[in-house]
């Protein structure tokens, strides 16, 4: 374990003006705050703090950084508050606590909505600050140092964590050091036999005629002659980058020809270029095998040269070129970018030149969209993906995620070339939108005003700059569609019942109306074309002198001629039984109001309604405010026995299903409705995705645990991700 004193040794020597007495106040009261607490392994839990404290200052972080890895998880874990930290130790050193501390509470256990809500904030904290980040990626690497301490169980969760989103966080900001560290740390956990059989083979490997040091003895010599000073060294790969090799390409050990990576750092880009010309002409280049990432980087600033050729024993070998800057980069990441200045009030900021602002990039392009799970989705892909790089006809260069078509090369040249992009040529020959780019092509972009994106296109792009644009365009199309079948809605019941309306009295009265985030006409229309209104609602608002309540089912009681079952006595039902309630009077007419859709089972109450009979809502319905004032309207109605059991009548519900686009996903809630002996009486698809379906149903139910019963097989079905009963008002 690192003592406070070596810490601050170590902080000197790569910054001699450090604030010493900052790191001090941080270590005591830290000490202080967790004070007799102990961790899963027994030991001090101030062993933790200061561990995470040394790992930042490997990565060379200035002391804000260092003061809140010391002080991480005194906000969650004692009786700290952030009031406290900001008068003792400033805002910045604050604000970095409280982010890492958010960021402990995001789980990452399932991939539901509360997930992808998750992931959004993780990267909103990431974006404000990449410390944040940076402290939570040192704190995740010391758990994982000491992860034998934990139960099997938990230590396979946070094994599966680490792997899923904390090393590839890692790697994506160039913390690749870490990163290897983190996967090898979590692949023992999950792996164990694996790791175990892989540790014993590349054990054996190590003994054998010591062909590491003798390519690079022979390496050093070759750059000798040709008077390049240069400093080579052989590392081993790390062993979970091995595995994964040799699953993906189904490989046993003894095939693997690149176990070790050979790095050769000199003083300059061109001297980088120099050594690649001597290798090529000393040794046999591997056609395929070369990456130059000095010209092109990769988005979070790694450079460096690649090659693979026939070495000197025979042995085909990768060897990496770079300086020693880029070689910080390599291993450091952001870190190695992380540079700070005083600011105004002696606080520090990022330098303008991080070249970290593909984050802030990635949440602005990423802002229109509203959905979690597409945001996550999203996200992932842009995050987790290595990256191939093409040209544009005039040379500029074009990033794009591995597995990009042309469509979303040309949405990454600009969003309207996208938007009008008719077909594409790679290399001077057509192709079709849907062929994925490879590094180095030559892509040109044919467009045409009149084109626009379909539908279709959501299958075909991999970016999330291409989907959101897609989606934003599809989504405008589908309310323009809406808003016009809203229009006609209102129109045919406007003739029906001899009302008069237009678009400025429409959106006078719109925010009035008992639906949310309507504001105006359009939001109206919209609002009726997806059945979250109805007319009436909108009549009783700009006639309120002729107030009646939704249209609604219309039942008129009347006595009925007795019918006899099979079996059975004939049966004397009075007209209150027939439509399942009690306390209505023979030969009123009985409306059940759609707004709520009540089912016997639910506490419902009866509004007298002159010239329409009585309404009969839920007790609940938002619709009833309005009659608030007008207590000698209500009637205190109950559902007969009858209704209860089922047996008086059919009674319709309106449903909204989100489906899976699953094959067979709509005839599997379609069997089931039909197995609890319901019936499916009317259908509309509200919303198609690339991921999901949303479906209006009008389902025949009978009683309210009729219809519990039936949402919960549906939510059953794997095809099925939400089941929810639609009311006006939602």
């Amino acid at each position: 374990m690192v003592r406070q004193y070596e810490l601050i040794e170590q902080v000197r020597k790569y910054n001699p003006k450090a604030d010493v007495g900052l790191l001090n106040r941080a270590y005591v009261y830290s000490m202080k705050a967790h004070g007799d607490q102990r961790r899963a392994s027994g030991e001090a839990y101030l062993i933790h703090p200061l561990a995470v404290a040394e790992i930042l200052a490997d990565m060379r972080l200035d002391e804000a950084s260092l003061a809140a890895g010391l002080l991480h998880d005194t906000l969650e874990d004692t009786l700290a508050s952030y009031d406290e930290l900001l008068k003792l130790f400033g805002k910045e050193v604050a604000d970095l606590c409280e982010g890492v501390t958010k960021l402990s509470k995001i789980s990452f256990e399932d991939k539901s909505v509360e997930q992808a809500e998750n992931f959004r904030k993780l990267l909103l904290a990431m974006s404000q600050d990449i410390r944040v980040l940076l402290i939570k990626l040192a704190d995740r690497l010391h758990n994982m140092r000491t992860i034998e301490a934990k139960k099997p169980e938990s230590q396979k969760k946070t094994a599966k964590e680490t792997m899923e989103i904390y090393a590839p966080l890692a790697d994506r900001i160039g913390l690749h050091a870490l990163k290897a560290e983190l996967e090898d740390r979590a692949f023992k956990v999950l792996e164990p036999e694996e790791h175990a059989n892989l540790s014993a083979k590349m054990e054996e490997w190590r003994t054998q005629d010591n062909l590491v040091g003798r390519v690079v003895g022979v390496l050093k010599d070759e750059f000798k002659k040709a008077g390049i000073k240069a400093e080579v060294n052989g590392r081993e790969k790390a062993f979970y980058s091995i595995y994964s090799k040799m699953v993906r390409k189904s490989l046993a050990f003894d095939q693997l020809t690149d176990i070790v990576a050979y790095r050769v750092m000199v003083d300059s880009k061109r001297d980088c270029y120099e050594v690649l010309g001597l290798l090529h002409d000393r040794f046999k280049a591997i056609p395929g095998r070369f990456k130059d990432y000095i010209s092109a980087p990769k988005p979070n600033g790694y450079q460096s040269l690649h090659t693979s050729v026939v070495g000197p024993f025979g042995n085909r070998m990768e060897v990496q070129i770079r300086t020693g800057e880029m070689h910080d980069v390599a291993e450091n990441g952001v870190a190695a970018h992380w540079l700070y200045k005083p600011a105004k009030g002696g606080e520090a900021e990022q330098s303008k030149a991080s070249p970290y602002r593909w984050l802030r990039g990635m949440l602005e392009q990423m802002q229109g969209v509203d959905d979690p799970k597409e945001f996550y989705e999203n996200a992932k892909m842009e995050l987790f993906s290595d990256n191939v790089y093409a040209f544009t006809p005039k040379g500029d260069l074009i990033a794009l995620p591995r597995g990009a078509t042309v469509l979303d090369f040309a949405f990454a040249v600009h969003s309207n070339v996208g938007m009008r992009t008719v077909s594409a040529k790679i290399n001077g020959a057509v192709v079709p939108l849907r062929r994925q780019v490879d590094n180095g092509d030559m892509v040109e972009i044919v467009t045409s005003s009149n084109q626009t994106p379909n539908p279709g296109w959501r299958e075909i792009v991999v970016s999330n700059r291409a989907k959101s644009a897609i989606n934003r365009y599809l989504r405008t199309q589908e309310r323009d569609e809406q808003v016009r079948l809203g229009r006609e809605i209102l129109d045919k019941a406007s003739r029906r019942d001899g009302w008069h309306w237009d678009v400025k009295q429409v959106a006078h009265v719109a925010p009035k109306l008992p639906v949310q985030n309507i504001k105006d006409a359009d939001d109206v229309f919209a609002a009726l074309g997806q059945g979250r209104l109805f007319p009436r609602q909108i009549f009783d608002v700009l006639y309120p002198q002729d107030k009646t309540l939704p249209l609604d089912e219309t039942i008129d009681i009347k006595a009925p001629k007795n019918k006899k079952k099979k079996g059975e006595e004939s049966q004397n039902l009075s007209g209150d039984e027939a439509v399942g309630l009690e306390g209505i009077m023979g030969g009123m007419a009985v409306h059940f109001a759609k707004c709520c859709s009540p089912l016997p089972g639910e506490d419902v109450v009866g509004i007298i309604s002159t010239g329409r009979g009585i309404s009969v809502h839920m007790k609940t319905c938002k619709n009833l405010e309005q009659f608030a004032d007008q207590p000698d309207r209500w009637l205190p109605v109950k559902w007969s026995k009858t209704a209860l059991e089922g047996e008086a009548r059919a009674f319709v519900c309106r449903l909204r299903f989100h489906l899976a686009n699953d094959p067979g996903a709509l005839a599997s809630v379609a069997s089931t409705v039909a197995n609890l002996d319901a019936n499916i009486v009317e259908i509309f698809t509200e919303h198609r995705g690339v991921d999901s379906t949303t479906v209006r149903c009008e389902i025949e139910i009978r009683t309210k645990d009729h219809l519990n019963r039936l949402i919960t097989n549906l939510t059953a079905l794997k095809q099925v991700l939400r089941v929810e009963k639609i009311y006006a008002w939602n």
